[in-house]
């Protein structure tokens, strides 16, 4: 979850035929890579990552001998669980940690409620949304950094900024400046998911890597992390990540 120096060096690579999964590989030159390595993001797009010294051509072998791989990587991304396309009421929406139906509430004005809490929408009919995830975003910008900046001083970490993005393939990101950035849709999951992912970050102010000192910080601060990590692969998709 480190911010690496990369940029994409060769564009798209149109996969063989015969390839299982049909989405593109993108190959991906990077600064602090050591090695080739090949990973899904959650549109379906392949990853290949390729060390500084590295070239296009033993990518490409790279990933031809992890087509298996792939092919059960992507298998497995079709079943995970999505969010819905269109939000009305009555849809089932990720929501701190649970999903819960969007119900009509009572008022003048068009609002919906979502448990406890309720947004203000232009009108109940029709895709919710846009509305929705922009009142999501304004409440995690004010939760998110003010929990960042507790955990910090918990952890007496040197935390110099935070950020809330609309990061589209991770959950956080952190630079040696001692800032890190969250995603937004931490605010839809469990309250001990957005603190791993937090802690995780801040962890990652004295180990920007993810080696096994790495972990066992995290494991010092944070040692349900692997529960944390369970619920985001089996429930991430519900949040769109």
């Amino acid at each position: 979850m480190t911010e690496e120096r990369q940029k994409d060096w060769f564009g798209q690579f149109a996969p063989p035929t015969g390839e299982g999964g049909r989405g593109a590989v993108v190959f991906r030159q990077s600064a602090t890579a050591r090695r080739y390595r090949l990973s899904l993001r959650r549109d379906g797009v392949a990853v290949a990552t390729i060390p500084r010294q590295g070239s296009r051509s033993e990518a490409e072998r790279f990933v031809e001998m992890n087509r298996d791989w792939l092919l059960r990587a992507r298998e497995r991304q079709g079943r995970r669980p999505r969010a819905a396309d269109v939000w009305a009421v009555g849809t089932p929406v990720l929501w701190r940690g649970s999903l819960v139906r969007i119900r009509a509430a009572q008022g003048e004005r068009p609002s919906v409620c979502l448990g406890a809490d309720v947004f203000r929408v232009p009108r109940l009919e029709g895709d919710l949304r846009q509305a929705l995830q922009a009142g999501f975003i304004r409440r995690a910008k004010v939760e998110l950094p003010a929990r960042a900046w507790e955990l910090a001083a918990q952890t007496r970490m040197n935390l110099t900024r935070v950020s809330v993005r609309n990061q589209r393939s991770r959950w956080g990101s952190c630079a040696a400046s001692g800032a890190i950035s969250l995603n937004w849709r931490l605010i839809m999951t469990p309250e001990f998911v957005r603190d791993y992912i937090i802690l995780h970050e801040l962890m990652h102010l004295r180990e920007m890597n993810h080696s096994p000192r790495f972990w066992a910080c995290v494991e010092s601060v944070f040692p349900g992390w692997r529960e944390a990590e369970a619920w985001i692969k089996g429930n991430g998709g519900h949040a769109g990540l």
